[in-house]
């Protein structure tokens, strides 16, 4: 084992040693096994699974998607700061985050050959709740760990390889699930490769202890205060919170019903294939742009500009959906919102952990302005459904995710900490 650790009080300072190329690999591999998880789920096999279970249930495959999606999420939101103010006050000897990333990648592989199995509505949505519990226990604990080892100007292009891991995840899980020529199938994929990725860092790679007496005194009643994070107090990590929601709203709205939209609105027989071309289009030029943003904010010691910069540019080509609604439009789009999406993934991801208040709740932090990435998959449903059925359809639903998208970006400009 390579060991990259430090004493007990080193699990609680401001890092100042860069870290190398095979602690970031690793790392990043780990997130993108856990994506993979994710996004070969809600790329392909949900949609299918809801596909098949609509005849009889009294509920559409669109009513279907959005409802398990959006139990999901709840689970997601609620356990990702749960899971993370636990790895906060884990005193193991394998470290703070290692027994976090190990026990919620194997549970998360578990889970999915449970939904694999799943006979109907009920017993699907149950197996992606604890889906989303495990997996979410992985992935608080990988992203805290940047702020437990990475220095503040490495932290831009740590998060864009964190990024660049974070798409080819869903486009591995995508690919898997498509490739594997069956639900079953494409389940067991998945679940191999998210239990497979995480073994390079935990087995290579030595986490920071945390000493008992640097642990908090324990209290329910201060470990639930301690998820409230005032915006009075905290207004930049507040601000920062909002514009993550606002933007990850609007690339959730475009992504819920991808698959439908290609069916049902451009009438692509071939609609599950169409999903995978169109994420390879976008996870190429989000690949071109998501270590290169981080690297260059790195440089120039700026973030705000090019979060605000990406959010309007994802804006512009979710307009693009609305208004060119063809197939050469969405290629376009998918494109142009690879660019977008690439650079604000790694750059935003360093601007959240330059606005954290204390180093020892980083991991319960960072799970409270995950919710800004969990929250949108509860509440993208609530506002697709409805408007695709009986607000105007695709056309005002990628309007409204355009609209939203500019709200978000120009909030960035309220952030006053960080330059």
């Amino acid at each position: 084992m390579t060991t990259v650790g430090g004493s007990a009080s080193a699990a609680l300072a401001e890092p100042a040693e860069p870290v190398g190329r095979g602690w970031t690999a690793a790392l990043s591999l780990a997130n993108g096994a856990i994506w993979v998880g994710w996004f070969g789920p809600l790329q392909i096999l949900l949609a299918s699974q809801a596909k098949d279970f609509a005849p009889g249930s009294g509920m559409s495959k669109e009513t279907i998607l959005a409802w398990v999606t959006g139990a999901g999420a709840v689970v997601s939101l609620l356990a990702n700061p749960f899971f993370g103010a636990l790895s906060d006050r884990t005193t193991a000897r394998r470290g703070r985050r290692t027994p976090w990333i190990v026990a919620g990648a194997a549970g998360g592989a578990l889970c999915l050959l449970l939904l694999a199995e799943a006979g109907g509505v009920w017993s699907m949505a149950a197996a992606w709740c604890l889906v989303q519990l495990t997996l979410n226990a992985a992935f608080a604990a990988v992203t805290a760990a940047v702020p437990d080892r990475v220095p503040r100007l490495q932290r831009g292009a740590v998060g864009g390889w964190l990024g660049a891991a974070q798409i080819l995840g869903v486009v591995g899980g995508t690919g898997l699930a498509t490739a594997a020529g069956g639900i079953r199938a494409g389940y067991l994929a998945c679940a191999v490769c998210t239990a497979a990725g995480v073994l390079p860092y935990v087995l290579r790679y030595e986490d920071l202890r945390l000493a008992k007496e640097d642990r908090a005194p324990w209290s329910w009643r201060g470990f639930l205060a301690g998820f409230w994070l005032s915006p009075r107090h905290h207004p930049d990590l507040g601000w920062a919170w909002l514009t993550r929601f606002l933007i990850n709203l609007s690339n959730s709205l475009v992504l819920l019903y991808l698959l439908y939209y290609l069916r049902d609105r451009l009438h692509r027989h071939d609609a599950d294939q169409g999903v995978l071309i169109l994420t390879a289009v976008n996870s190429v030029t989000l690949m071109a742009t998501v270590v290169v943003g981080g690297v260059w904010s790195d440089r120039v010691g700026r973030r705000k500009p090019f979060v605000i910069w990406s959010g309007l540019l994802m804006a512009v080509a979710t307009a693009a959906l609305a208004g060119w609604q063809t197939w050469p439009g969405a290629i376009v789009a998918s494109a142009v919102l690879g660019v977008g999406f690439g650079v604000f993934t790694s750059v935003d991801f360093a601007l959240m952990t330059d606005v954290l208040p204390k180093a020892l709740d980083r991991g319960k932090d960072l799970g409270v302005i995950n919710v800004a990435n969990a929250l949108p998959q509860v509440t993208a449903p609530a506002l697709a459904a409805p408007i695709v059925t009986y607000l105007g359809g695709y056309r005002v639903l990628y309007l409204v995710a355009a609209v939203i998208g500019v709200a978000g970006a120009v909030l960035v400009r309220r952030i006053r900490g960080v330059d």
